[in-house]
């Protein structure tokens, strides 16, 4: 089993996407890469914290490759903007990809110039080493699931092969 981080935007949308991905085992949403322990929801909302609201994945890599899942993630993203994505603003919001197994690194790099061609602007997603993930509140986990008209920036049809 693998496990990465990603962080694009809202990661109530995020979570229900990367979820619904074959080979997709385990999804948790909380705080990736800030500078306060164990932050709440309502301090990482006030920009102050460092932390990006993220969504932890577990994946069976006989099933899904790494490149497989990372082109998935840059279609839900605008990898342009910094501390935004679709109406949702703060540096809560960047994307990151936060790794946890070195070697994934070199994969990473290789999506991100493959979308580097898409865009005139500079990609600005973080690719960092997982510094610290904090589950975010119960009432966050599975959002839309248990809100199924809940507020979502993604469209959640490109999962599904």
């Amino acid at each position: 089993m693998k496990e990465i981080v990603l962080a694009g935007g809202c990661f109530w949308g995020v979570e229900a996407y990367i979820s619904k991905i074959n080979g997709v085992l385990e999804t948790t949403v909380g705080y990736a890469n800030g500078i306060v322990d164990h932050p709440t929801y309502e301090q990482v909302k006030t920009s102050t914290t460092g932390h990006a609201e993220a969504c932890y994945v577990k994946f069976d890599e006989k099933t899904l490759d790494l490149e497989k899942l990372l082109n998935k993630f840059w279609g839900i993203i605008d990898p342009t903007l910094s501390n935004q994505q679709g109406p949702d603003i703060g540096s809560q919001y960047r994307t990151g990809i936060y790794y946890m197994d070195e070697s994934d690194l070199e994969i990473i790099v290789k999506t991100k110039r493959e979308q580097e061609v898409k865009y005139n602007k500079p990609i600005v997603t973080e690719i960092e080493p997982l510094e610290c993930f904090y589950y975010a509140e119960e009432y966050h986990q599975k959002y839309l699931e248990k809100n199924p008209n809940g507020y979502c920036h993604i469209d959640l049809s490109g999962a599904i092969d």
